[in-house]
């Protein structure tokens, strides 16, 4: 018998596991904000704007983990820490950056939808 689909759930559990780590709403801000170029710790964070410091250094660090993105030191007093995206993180900024854009322009219609089904299911 043939199987009714082609997935292997070593491959679903990657993909979930990859798109949780890239689709909360601080990793897909840090992406798209560093794809503007290298950026230091305090310069990211205002940028950004409404993350925590504690938030900020936990998605950069898994950037990191993850391969999206680098984190510099440079020798001087006080040290200077910069922030970039890797070739990979640059290779994720594109569809981040489609989905976001989607999403703006799809904002309306989808709470509408919910209205609707809002109002039509009890």
């Amino acid at each position: 018998m043939k199987p009714r689909h082609d997935h292997r759930s070593e491959d679903c559990r990657a993909i979930s596991a990859l798109l949780q780590r890239v689709g909360d709403k601080w990793t897909v801000l840090v992406v798209t904000t560093l794809g503007k170029g290298p950026m230091r710790f305090s310069e990211l964070r205002h940028a950004i704007g409404g993350i925590s410091q504690k938030m900020l250094t936990t998605t950069l660090r898994s950037l990191e983990r993850d391969g999206f993105a680098t984190r510099t030191v440079f020798p001087t007093i006080p040290p200077r820490v910069d922030y970039e995206l890797t070739d990979l993180g640059r290779e994720l900024l594109v569809p981040v950056t489609a989905l976001s854009e989607w999403a703006r322009a799809n904002t309306e219609r989808i709470n509408k939808a919910r209205v609707r089904f809002d109002t039509t299911v009890k």
